[in-house]
């Protein structure tokens, strides 16, 4: 694990790289992963507006930007993610704008479908749900905490949903990206709040 871990870190990119990188996907109406499909750049071109909009907009109280700025270890938070995936691009803005307020916490992110070994360690009930957040330790490189694929209040609205409809209908997936913007990074803020504790 410790291995897998390192080897991650060592090909893992700023935030500010990986904002480059979906721009310039969308410039060539690309996309990350293993599949290229027309769905998928097509959400890949989405996911830079959405990005672009949090970036700008997320919010974070005084009471939060407090608990943030008075953690004092060094972490780095290590993100899988895609280009395409809806959720990534409502949560990984807000992480940004956490870390900003803490020098203690490196942002750094990694591809799924480019590092397997690394997700097999993070599924999510048996699955590659992404993002993940991966809590490690700078000192040791344990793994001290995870967060995602959503934030706590979304996974319940999901889990809820398909506990009763049996899998996400189109129409739930959009309910669940107004939710995100009804929610403005608010949900994911206390779940990052909660990893600092």
């Amino acid at each position: 694990m410790d291995t897998i871990i390192s080897e991650s870190l060592k090909n893992a990119i700023l935030y500010s790289e990986y904002r480059n990188l979906v721009s310039d996907l969308v410039e060539k109406k690309s996309t990350t992963g293993n599949e290229k499909t027309e769905a998928l750049v097509n959400y890949t071109i989405l996911n830079d507006r959405r990005m672009k909009r949090w970036d700008k907009t997320v919010k974070i109280s005084e009471e939060m930007t407090s608990k943030i700025e008075k953690f004092n270890k060094k972490v780095t938070w290590l993100v899988i993610s895609e280009s395409w995936c809806g959720d990534a691009a409502h949560i990984m803005p807000v992480i940004n704008k956490a870390v900003e307020l803490n020098d203690n916490i490196d942002y750094k992110i990694v591809l799924r479908d480019e590092n397997d070994a690394l997700m097999d360690q993070f599924l999510t009930n048996g699955g590659k749900a992404i993002p993940k957040l991966i809590m490690i330790d700078n000192e040791t490189n344990a793994v001290i905490d995870t967060f995602g694929p959503r934030p706590t209040v979304a996974t319940n609205l999901v889990n809820d949903y398909k506990a009763e409809h049996g899998s996400l209908t189109p129409e739930f997936k959009e309910d669940l990206q107004r939710w995100y913007n009804k929610d403005k990074g608010q949900s994911t803020l206390e779940d990052l709040v909660n990893l600092l504790d």
